[in-house]
């Protein structure tokens, strides 16, 4: 196969991690027989400097035309610091989540059973722990209405969504709870907010189309508890958007770093895929930031934008043997030796290479 990727690698460690994960996907093409062509595209603080806005038409044009998106990070401390700056880089994820209509984000949370030490919690509390979180990604509170008034004392966020909206998310989520354990839970804070009591409606409406499926609906601060209580409980999740956000970072942790965790946006255009860890400006350059989670990124990439399933699972099991073998970064090694992040990088493609 001809593999046609955009490449927004971002800011901060941005581009460490993603020159990573083409490693490791060029190698992994080169063994299958594929060619794959990267396209480079700006984004983030990155394009601000350049072009003074984080998601260009130049960059929406290159995502348009490809194939995937492979993305890193974005984000930087002089934009954080500085509440009242009218562009900002996070600006220009949400624009390519809303051009590209990206209005799903799927977040698997893994747990690797070399790095069961690792967790915060007890290894029996997370050892069987493999579900799915399907994020709603382009509607909420992030996209609604926001300002201040002329004395800027007080701020406001509309939090909205439409039937379509929400039906169109849990329809996806139905569809992962069948092709996996058959467990769907519908996270809402119905007790409290309109916006959630349409999604309960919407989910209760749609009980009756998946018989097979057990679905349940808890309010989010007890779905929060029960990712460290019973995080084995659950098999697929689906929530609004700034639930989703919230919910998904907590559950990051349970494997011992956010740096392993990969995503998936998908939606009615090109996908995109991308670690859930920020951009971690500190470690710029410092070759110590965790690459597995743009790697196994690359996975979902050949999994899902491409049905290349073998060439995802050569992936996943690499990552599973530098895991075992102690061929991590810092954050994973402790008191053990950490590799850097291209050492890291060139033993996954090394090894793929054979």
């Amino acid at each position: 196969m001809n593999l046609n990727i955009a490449v927004l690698a971002g800011d901060g460690i941005g581009p460490e991690v993603v020159e990573q994960a083409q490693k490791v996907s060029d190698a992994i093409a080169k063994k299958y027989g594929h060619t794959i062509k990267w396209t480079p595209a700006i984004t983030g603080a990155a394009a601000i400097d350049a072009v003074g806005e984080p998601y260009p038409d130049s960059t929406h044009e290159i995502c348009m035309n490809s194939d995937a998106v492979l993305f890193g990070a974005i984000g930087l401390p002089r934009f954080d610091n500085d509440p009242s700056n009218p562009v900002r880089p996070e600006q220009g994820l949400l624009a390519m989540r809303k051009k590209l209509g990206l209005y799903a984000n799927i977040r698997p949370t893994l747990v690797f059973p070399s790095l069961l030490h690792k967790s915060p919690l007890r290894p029996e509390l997370i050892e069987n722990a493999d579900f799915v979180c399907i994020r709603e990604l382009t509607g909420g509170i992030y996209f609604g209405d926001k300002g201040r008034n002329e004395a800027r004392d007080k701020a406001w966020d509309v939090c909205e969504y439409t039937k379509p909206e929400v039906e169109r998310i849990i329809r996806l989520a139905y569809s992962y709870a069948m092709q996996r354990n058959k467990k769907l839970c519908i996270v809402d804070k119905a007790n409290v907010l309109e916006t959630s009591r349409l999604w309960r409606e919407v989910g209760q409406s749609l009980e009756k189309e998946y018989p097979e499926v057990k679905t349940e609906y808890l309010l989010v601060d007890a779905a929060a508890m029960r990712i460290i209580q019973w995080p084995e409980g659950f098999d697929v999740m689906v929530t609004e958007n700034m639930f989703g956000d919230i919910l998904t970072d907590e559950a990051s942790v349970i494997s011992g770093s956010m740096g392993l965790m990969p995503s998936a946006s998908i939606g009615l255009h090109t996908s995109v895929f991308e670690p859930i860890h920020g951009s971690y400006p500190q470690a710029t350059g410092l070759n110590i930031a965790n690459p597995i989670g743009t790697v196994l990124s690359a996975a979902m990439m050949f999994e899902y934008a491409f049905k290349l399933m073998d060439e995802a699972q050569e992936i996943k099991d690499v990552v599973n043997k530098s895991l075992a073998e102690g061929i991590v970064t810092e954050d994973i090694a402790g008191k053990d030796k950490a590799y850097g992040t291209k050492e890291v990088g060139d033993w996954l493609a090394a090894q793929i290479a054979g």
